[in-house]
């Protein structure tokens, strides 16, 4: 695979976005982008937003295995990793595998399920293997979260530990549509009844298990200047000497933060990453990772203003 079959590839999978998903033109980026650079997305909004639906429709995109977990408040680990059983008539332990040996998990409403099984998650997303009584078992290397959550200031939520957060490449705050966008969903979405589903809008597999696996490997080849990777330093260590921030991103966040501009490269036909490709990527990479300090809260600071602040005054190499 080449660089214009990555681009390609991506302006397929879009194009059968679009027939279903109403705008959410950056969200759709930013899933590209997490698929490329094997990373994983973290969708926050209000119910009603599309969230889960978009992935739906990302998933049947892909044409990869796909399950989907409705998180609630008594789900156990055991429930997503699965166990080990006992056969009476083999008089043997087998596995039974949960919904997390999978290419593509859906974690639809990720905060509603208690920190004991939120942890559940942790080893699956950073090293793609899950153990089991001592026994590891890999899972595909394309495998990949799509979690959705609402807002936290929602009833019936459990806010994400930090540990669990930084696995997320990105975390994407889905807006509500404009005006138009919204007449729009009305007029193409008014008429069906019940959840909706991507087949009904004719929503294809344009991609496979092989093309992907491909893609990547292009991806991970684009080149990274010295220079550009010293300002993703400079950009993600000056989260840590912010006096609004109580805590900055992760030596994992600038590691994430290089990957994820490379794909974003790719997906605009470059073998080279530009300064450009960082500080777009930047709000989503960094905004989960960086806790306000107690001064910014009484002030009524924002997590992505001070972010904003950070890019501008972060020199970026010419």
């Amino acid at each position: 695979m080449t660089l214009d079959d990555v681009k390609t590839l991506a302006e397929r999978i879009r194009a059968e976005m679009a027939k279903a998903v109403v705008g959410q033109d950056e969200m759709v980026d930013l899933l590209l982008i997490s698929l490329f650079s094997a990373g994983h997305i973290l969708l926050e909004g209000p119910p009603g937003t599309a969230k889960t639906f978009a992935a739906q429709c990302f998933a049947r995109t892909l044409g990869l295995d796909f399950k989907r977990v409705q998180f609630t408040p008594d789900l156990m680990p055991g429930d997503i990793l699965g166990a080990n059983l006992f056969n009476f008539q083999t008089s043997s332990f087998s596995l039974t595998k949960g919904p997390i040996f999978t290419e593509l998990l859906l974690a639809d409403e990720i905060n509603r399920m208690p920190p004991k099984t939120q942890a559940a998650l942790l080893e699956a997303m950073q090293e793609r293997s899950v153990t089991l009584d001592g026994v590891s078992h890999p899972l595909s290397d394309r495998f990949m979260v799509v979690a959705t959550q609402n807002p936290i200031e929602q009833q019936g939520v459990y806010p994400l530990p930090e540990a669990q957060l930084d696995r997320f490449l990105f975390k994407h705050v889905l807006a509500y549509p404009s005006e138009a966008e919204e007449r729009r969903i009305v007029v193409d979405h008014g008429s069906r009844f019940g959840a909706p589903k991507p087949q009904d809008w004719s929503v294809e597999a344009v991609a496979d298990a092989a093309a992907i696996t491909a893609a990547i490997d292009v991806v991970r080849s684009n080149r990274l200047a010295e220079e550009v990777a010293h300002y993703v330093v400079a950009l993600v260590r000056a989260t840590r000497a912010s006096a609004s921030l109580e805590a900055g991103a992760s030596p994992r966040a600038a590691s994430m933060l290089a990957g994820a501009a490379r794909a974003r490269a790719a997906l605009d036909g470059r073998n080279y990453v530009v300064p450009d490709d960082v500080k777009a990527l930047a709000p989503a990479v960094l905004r989960h990772r960086v806790i306000l300090s107690p001064t910014a809260q009484i002030d009524g600071q924002r997590v992505d203003t001070i972010i904003g602040q950070l890019i501008e005054q972060v020199d970026a190499p010419r």
